[in-house]
């Protein structure tokens, strides 16, 4: 087939494009490359001319004063020249409602042109969406990314970028696209809860993870525990860092000599991707059920990983409590508690390494994750004839 994936979102459609490819379809990426991480598209579409200092100055000015963004003005009017010749692929599959980084009308206009000259839409609930964004702010989940916000609204300003999907806006670009979608697919457990019982839900496909670029590289224990913790700056209220921080403050102190900890930020991805190559136990994310997709990618390599594994990941997939990763929840004093048991049993740290990497390859091997979005896709488009 000829598949066309639109949008990048923490290398999970590189990484279905590298599945797909393998199993003989033809794919063209097309996105900006997900912000600073850089990753590699086949069709790049960037904000370039308002990144230039002096102009950059003027378009935050407008945004500020007229409530206009020139940087989606850009973007929208690159898009549309790219998708213009963009035409007859048999699956055109968007990264989330927001694919093109561009305002709801211009993405309304963009995806009329893509429906125009391609027949099956599809739609990935990753990264938050309006049915995503609207159950987190109803307070179904326990816990989500939303959670530091929803207990203190001073925090606004940090959110905007998530509560855009609840706006009167979104949502018309919301009912625009699950009108004209063949169906939609959620990434993990966080995206899935939200969407059951939706008519054009086609259930959870979970992320693939490219093993051919990822080799299992547990590293001895011999003198220190080394603890990572990669930042993203401006995602960093949402996924918990500061509970992170403020666990590494007291583990610091209290095993000054057996721990070595490691502590980046806003990197590209290949230099994240080194940064953390020699650690042991990896902090990922508080506010989640499931594992995002740096947190996989990093189990892939064998690192013990504190991220979300709550007991509805538990139940979907079978397995036991701390034995592939270590769930992390809004409190200090517990992952105080789950890295010191972690630090004076350095054997558990193997062990559960090596269930990391073998549970990854049994759910997320990318060629077998391909195979199911071709299923589900040509389930639906059939279903419909």
């Amino acid at each position: 087939m000829k598949i066309l994936l639109i949008g990048e979102y923490s290398g999970l459609h590189n990484s279905l494009k590298d599945g797909l490819q393998l199993n003989g379809h033809s794919v063209t990426l097309l996105g900006t490359g997900d912000g600073f991480k850089n990753y590699p598209v086949d069709i790049e579409v960037k904000s370039t001319i308002f990144e230039i200092p002096f102009l950059k100055f003027i378009a935050k000015i407008i945004d500020k004063l007229l409530k206009v963004s020139l940087n989606d003005f850009e973007l929208g009017f690159k898009a549309y020249l790219k998708i213009k010749t963009l035409k007859d692929f048999d699956i055109v599959q968007l990264i989330n409602e927001n694919s093109f980084k561009t305002t709801p009308w211009l993405e309304t206009i963009l995806l009329k042109k893509i429906l125009k000259n391609n027949k099956n839409l599809f739609l990935l609930s990753c990264g938050v969406d309006y049915i995503s964004v609207k159950y987190a702010l109803e307070n179904k989940f326990k816990y989500s990314i939303l959670t530091p916000y929803l207990n203190d609204k001073l925090l606004l300003k940090k959110y905007r970028h998530i509560l855009k999907y609840n706006s009167s806006e979104f949502k018309k670009l919301h009912r625009y696209i699950y009108k004209n979608i063949k169906g939609v697919i959620s990434s993990d457990l966080d995206y899935h809860i939200p969407l059951i019982g939706e008519k054009k839900y086609l259930g959870m496909v979970p992320n693939p993870v490219n093993l051919k670029k990822l080799s299992y590289d547990f590293v001895e224990i011999e003198d220190k525990v080394i603890i990572f913790h990669g930042i993203n700056s401006k995602n960093s209220t949402k996924k918990g860092n500061d509970y992170f921080i403020r666990a590494m403050e007291i583990i610091k102190k209290k095993y000054k000599e057996s721990v070595e900890y490691i502590e980046v930020q806003d990197l590209k991805y290949r230099d994240y991707m080194k940064s953390y190559c020699n650690c042991h136990i990896f902090l990922d994310q508080v506010y989640a059920y499931d594992q995002g997709y740096n947190a996989l990618e990093a189990m892939a390599k064998g690192k013990v990983v504190f991220t979300g594994a709550e007991k509805e990941w538990l139940e979907h997939y079978g397995v036991s409590e701390d034995g592939i990763a270590i769930n992390a929840l809004p409190d200090v004093n517990y992952l105080v508690e789950k890295l010191s048991i972690l630090i004076e049993n350095p054997k558990k740290i193997k062990d559960i390494s090596i269930n990391a990497r073998k549970f990854i390859e049994d759910h997320h091997n990318y060629d077998n994750v391909a195979n199911i979005y071709e299923s589900k896709w040509l389930k639906a488009i059939n279903y419909e004839k």
